[in-house]
């Protein structure tokens, strides 16, 4: 790819595929990258022409997490500074991981090779995760002092079971595309050559119904571990009433009963 921006946003037929472009350092993700990252969240869920997101790395590696020489950088700060300058630090993170989570169009991470620490958790944060044979996931977290922050800690449990994400955090050891697919870290798994093709296309078979309804529905998904059932089926039915009222579902319908009264005429 020739372009100089750190994140490359590509759309095409509906589908949005974003590449992390900074290849020479395996797309550490360094401030400036998460600005543009940021940028490109919200042109795609703000767009009602993209009905769908890829996430891929350019080169060799998906995301080798934080950028270390930020992390070096913020060390240097005075002592009275570091704190505060590290609570801002994650509310930019947080704000970049929410708006991935909560993105309301289907979601794939296309892992096409390591995805450590941060690199990881993003992976985490989509509806799926699509792995070539060389991808690998590590919590490399521990290895730096520090514990997740990239929404592994919610997102991992959820995936895996809570003993296995304690082990895979607490250890920062490597999962290889196999054992990622195995205990459901992975959804698929795809030759290295067809891997962003293949997630694309597995995109525009999940975005290809209703927009509205995909974008509720997965506002409600997100949070049926932490919800009561009553509430679960409140949010439900509030949601089905703005999708009665939505042109999808008008369209829908009268044209399935348009094509029952022709057959009735036959």
């Amino acid at each position: 790819m020739t372009t100089n921006s750190l994140i490359d946003l590509q759309v095409e037929s509906g589908i949005a595929t974003l590449y992390f472009n900074r290849p020479e350092k395996r797309n550490a993700m360094s401030d400036d990258m998460r600005t543009e990252f940021i940028a490109a969240l919200e042109r795609v869920a703000g767009d009602k022409a993209i009905k769908a997101l890829v996430i891929t790395g350019n080169g060799k590696g998906f995301c080798a997490g934080g950028d270390i020489s930020g992390m070096e950088k913020r060390m240097q700060a005075p002592q009275g500074e570091i704190a505060f300058n590290g609570w801002h630090r994650q509310q930019r993170v947080h704000h970049t991981q929410t708006l991935l989570h909560t993105m309301p169009k289907p979601t794939i991470a296309a892992v096409n090779g390591a995805a450590s620490g941060l690199g990881a958790d993003t992976a985490l944060a989509c509806d799926f995760i699509m792995a070539s044979e060389s991808a690998s996931f590590t919590w490399s977290y521990i290895n730096r002092g520090i514990i997740p922050d990239g929404g592994g800690m919610y997102f991992l449990p959820r995936r895996v079971g809570l003993p296995k994400a304690k082990e895979l955090i607490f250890s920062g050891r490597k999962v290889d595309a196999n054992e990622a697919l195995q205990i459901g870290i992975a959804d698929r798994i795809e030759s290295a050559d067809g891997l962003v093709a293949a997630a694309q296309a597995w995109a525009a078979e999940l975005s290809k119904g209703s927009s509205t309804a995909l974008a509720l529905g997965k506002t409600i998904l997100n949070q049926t571990f932490e919800l009561p059932a009553n509430q679960v089926f409140a949010m439900g039915s509030q949601a089905q009433g703005i999708c009665y009222t939505s042109t999808e579902h008008r369209e829908s319908v009268m044209a399935f009963l348009a094509k029952s009264a022709a057959k009735a005429e036959r």
